[in-house]
């Protein structure tokens, strides 16, 4: 079952970048893509060396995909599906829905019942 959680205003995210919002224990990365009018979330994990850090991460676009690329790293990953779009096809990031109501920002989470 989804459920909605309220993270922050369109305001408290700068454009072109990404903030940390939690969850109950969990990060989650979030990215407002202003450039092509778009909003990602995905864990803040990064899973090649395992440091919070994604929200720190650039963004931008490979062949028109929209990424991010880890600050330490330098690992870049879809916004879409999470995949790997660098070498190292082994590790990938969960994504979570956005939406916008209203200049409020709500990612959707998966929840058992």
């Amino acid at each position: 079952m989804r459920t909605w959680f309220y993270a922050c205003t369109v305001a408290d995210v700068p454009a072109n970048g990404g903030v940390c919002v939690k969850y109950g224990d969990t990060q989650i990365a979030l990215f407002h893509f202003a450039r092509r009018g778009e909003w990602y979330a995905t864990q803040n994990l990064c899973p090649h060396r395992r440091q919070m850090a994604l929200s720190r991460g650039m963004i931008g676009s490979q062949d028109g995909e929209p990424k991010v690329a880890c600050p330490f790293h330098k690992k870049t990953f879809s916004l879409s599906d999470g995949r790997c779009l660098s070498d190292d096809q082994e590790c990938s990031l969960q994504t979570y829905p956005v939406k916008v109501e209203q200049d409020r920002i709500y990612i959707g989470v998966d929840v058992e019942e």
